[in-house]
């Protein structure tokens, strides 16, 4: 529904009534609320953002210790589409120039993701729960929130720039500020698209969506465009936000103007932000919800929360469906984009065990592809936590329905769908892998990988279910599994830190010898912590 605002403040003009606050006033206060609500969670993105470009230097070093391996990966990789689409081209064998091709891309969408659920939060989220509409009866005015977002944003972003300038700063100033400066404008592209997402939509959930759909097509815009010329000089490339930020060329002769680009993005989309935040009433937005049928038709709590989650799971088994299929292509030329190379042979054995190359890199891309799938269980499960703070939960729990069954119907969508994520990613990776006779070793390999998945599920049942004020605390948890499986092999990590992590107990399959004994450890912990989350969940108050 859409409301223009103006009849009060003329009618307050005409009566001789105190006229409303100044558009931006109370911008300083929601900026220091912002910033203390999110003083855990911000700090963490900033350090696990500019952690991860970080950290990259150090293991390429070990991968090609010489300037020869360096040249003769670069053209190797770009030589691949396949190696292109997944990271870009390669414009300089500089070691610099090496991290930036390996990890910019992903360090910018990582960026993206905390800026989008920073403006989000402190936006939509704010009047979806009702929190903006006591604090817009002060002095506050209407820009003011949406100000504070993006400032929040611009203080995350610039914290993890400044970061990776100084952290790379040894090894080429002028390079360490264009990928510092890379990372920061990308996240805050999206924070503008995030913005103006806010606008759009009646729920935070709908305005994370739609921001992570442009996200999505830009990474696919930037895949497609690499895909097809090694030089970066793609149209496609260039339509995308990640695009431009590898076309700064941090480390290999910079192009300062592409900055430009992204100023300009960043200023287009916060003005539409400003005009339609100024054209509408707290709490609602330009895109009608579509009403609902005029006699109900969910029956159970099991169908509700299919009806507010389908949405997640199908495009999630979209994205590992896709994803599978490009790296399972990729799979086939393993050993021709390893080449020689010893130390990368023996990351991947340490990734994915010390079979042949090809299904130690199948089991690598399996035990990847598991832990990204912790992100999704994480976040299904939290919906119950949102579906608590957000007052949805209570009308439900006053009817016939009791807290077990409501978390119950969320949990079979949470766990239930890890197992459409893993099949779809393993149906993906055997038809591009094409090898037949291996589909069935592939499919197991990603469906073994479900015990450690549900356990990091089960965690976050438990911080839901008896310490709801620290359930945050499974994306840290989910983070850390991450970088400890993507670097954690290439650092050449103690065995003790790589045992932090569930997925380093797991068989390395396909090609490993299978061993159960892990796998039922690991369901036999997820079910108790998933137990103690819901035993927890029944015994407190509901939002306490």
């Amino acid at each position: 529904m859409t409301a223009v605002l103006g009849t009060s403040s003329a009618a307050a003009r005409r009566t001789g009534g105190p006229r409303p606050p100044h558009q931006l006033a109370g911008t300083s206060a929601l900026l220091r609320l912002a910033l203390r609500r999110d003083r855990v969670m911000m700090p963490v993105w900033v350090m696990v953002v500019a952690g991860l470009v970080l950290a990259m230097p150090g293991s390429l070093e070990n991968v090609y210790a010489t300037a020869a391996e360096r040249a003769d990966a670069m053209a190797t990789m770009n030589a691949n589409s396949s190696m292109r689409a997944m990271y870009g081209p390669v414009f300089g064998d500089s070691v610099g120039a090496l991290t930036a091709w390996r990890i910019g891309c992903y360090a910018g969408v990582l960026a993206a993701v905390m800026s989008l659920v920073i403006v989000v939060r402190h936006t939509r989220e704010e009047e979806e729960t009702g929190r903006q509409e006591m604090l817009s009866a002060s002095v506050v005015g209407r820009r003011a929130p949406l100000t504070a977002a993006l400032l929040a944003a611009l203080v995350a972003n610039a914290g993890a720039g400044l970061l990776i300038t100084l952290g790379l700063a040894g090894r080429g100033a002028a390079g360490a500020l264009a990928l510092g400066l890379g990372v920061a404008g990308t996240g805050m592209v999206f924070a503008a698209v995030a913005a103006v997402a806010a606008q759009l939509t009646e729920s935070a959930r709908l305005a994370k969506g739609l921001t992570a759909a442009v996200l999505g097509a830009a990474y696919v815009l930037r895949a497609a465009g690499d895909a097809g010329d090694a030089d970066g000089s793609s149209a496609a490339a260039w339509l995308s936000p990640l695009g431009w930020q590898q076309n700064l060329r941090a480390f290999a002769g910079e192009r300062w103007w592409v900055l430009a680009l992204v100023g300009a993005a960043i200023v287009a989309q916060g003005v539409a932000a400003y005009e339609l935040a100024g054209r509408r009433d707290v709490g609602m937005s330009f895109l009608p919800t579509r009403p609902g049928p005029a006699r109900g038709r969910l029956a159970t709590a099991g169908a509700l929360a299919l009806r507010l989650q389908r949405g997640a799971v199908l495009g999630w088994t979209a994205g590992f469906l896709l994803a599978g299929l490009v790296f399972g292509q990729m799979a086939s030329g393993a050993a021709d984009i390893v080449g020689d190379n010893e130390n990368t042979r023996d990351i991947i054995a340490r990734m994915g065990g010390q079979t042949g190359l090809t299904d130690a890199f199948l089991a690598t891309l399996a035990g990847l592809f598991g832990m990204v799938a912790g992100l999704y269980v994480v976040a299904s499960v939290l919906r119950l936590h949102g579906e608590e703070t957000s007052q949805r939960a209570e009308p439900v729990l006053a009817g016939a329905v009791g807290r077990l069954r409501w978390a119950a119907g969320h949990l079979v969508i949470a766990f239930g769908g890890t197992v459409l994520l893993m099949a779809a990613c393993g149906l993906g990776m055997a038809i591009g892998h094409g090898d037949g006779g291996a589909a069935g070793a592939v499919l197991g390999a990603c469906l073994a990988r479900l015990p450690a998945i549900w356990l990091l599920g089960g965690l976050a049942v438990l911080l839901v279910g008896a310490y709801p004020k620290a359930a945050v605390a499974s994306w840290a948890v989910v983070g850390t599994c991450l970088a400890i499986g993507w670097i954690g092999p290439a650092l050449d990590l103690p065995q003790a830190v790589m045992n932090l992590s569930p997925f380093s107990h797991l068989p390395k399959l396909p090609g490993a010898e299978m061993t159960w004994p892990p796998l039922v450890i690991l369901t036999l912990l997820a079910t108790a912590l998933t137990a103690a989350g819901l035993a927890g969940l029944r015994r407190r108050d509901v939002m306490s």
